[in-house]
């Protein structure tokens, strides 16, 4: 249900020059019914000036004096032609000034790390436009070679759930068209929630690095690790006997 402009303003006039019961203002403000009862206790909306609903064509006298004279009716906004469709209207993000230089950074960091977003959607999330982000995508910004990428969330310029619930949209088009993608790419494709909640991987040490596929031979038992060996087997050091004889052979 649509709710009024200025609503608390619209609940503040309601209050002072109307008879509806404090339910029926909260429904149509879209309040709680405790905060009208606050605002007509004078502890909710201290110093607020009333909007007149009637005057400003978003309610009519008949539905108020409807309200009135039946407890139970929910009061209607009055249908505006001109209004319709503007609360389906979508354009860029607004982005203060102090953070518009950073949107280059976080463009080029949901390029190379989500390349599975589309256009449209880095533009809602970071408040850009579509030519910038193919400029990023070429490689033809002109500031390219100073730009270095930087997470959104970081920035400020987006929240952590509105970037993981747009890369799932764009993993589920991706398994909807049955593309097939590397492993690299479906990492990228999970939300931040659904990383931390998975198991991390054995990492193999550096030090055996190259020593993935060793195996021990099928002779193996493992009392062996327990046989005692002495030096001399160890090292398989010659006899002394054989050392005289190499050094008479020597001498003749």
């Amino acid at each position: 249900m649509s709710k009024p402009i200025m609503a608390k303003a619209t609940a503040v006039w309601l209050v002072d020059n109307t008879t509806l019961n404090f339910k029926q203002i909260a429904d149509f403000c879209g309040l709680h019914e405790l905060e009208v009862q606050g605002i007509a206790d004078g502890d909710v909306a201290a110093g607020v000036k009333g909007f007149d609903p009637v005057a400003n064509n978003q309610l009519t006298e008949e539905e108020i004096e409807a309200g009135q004279k039946n407890p139970l009716h929910k009061l209607k906004l009055k249908f505006n032609a001109a209004a319709q469709g503007e609360e389906k209207r979508r354009g860029p993000r607004y982005t203060p000034l102090s953070k518009r230089q950073d949107r280059p950074a976080s463009i080029l960091w949901l390029v190379k790390f989500h390349p599975e977003l589309a256009d449209s959607q880095i533009s809602r999330l970071v408040g850009t436009t579509k030519p910038t982000i193919q400029a990023i995508r070429e490689r033809t910004h002109w500031n390219i070679a100073n730009i270095q990428p930087i997470d959104p969330v970081a920035l400020g310029l987006c929240k952590q759930s509105e970037l993981d619930a747009a890369v799932q949209k764009a993993s589920a088009k991706k398994a909807r068209e049955g593309a097939a993608m590397s492993d690299d790419e479906r990492r990228k494709l999970l939300s931040t929630e659904q990383s931390l909640g998975m198991e991390s991987e054995p990492k193999i040490p550096t030090a055996i690095e190259g020593l993935e596929s060793f195996t021990l031979g099928q002779d193996y038992q493992p009392e062996e690790r327990e046989k005692k060996y002495d030096a001399e087997s160890l090292f398989n050091l010659p006899d002394a006997s054989d050392d005289d004889d190499e050094d008479e052979d020597e001498s003749r």
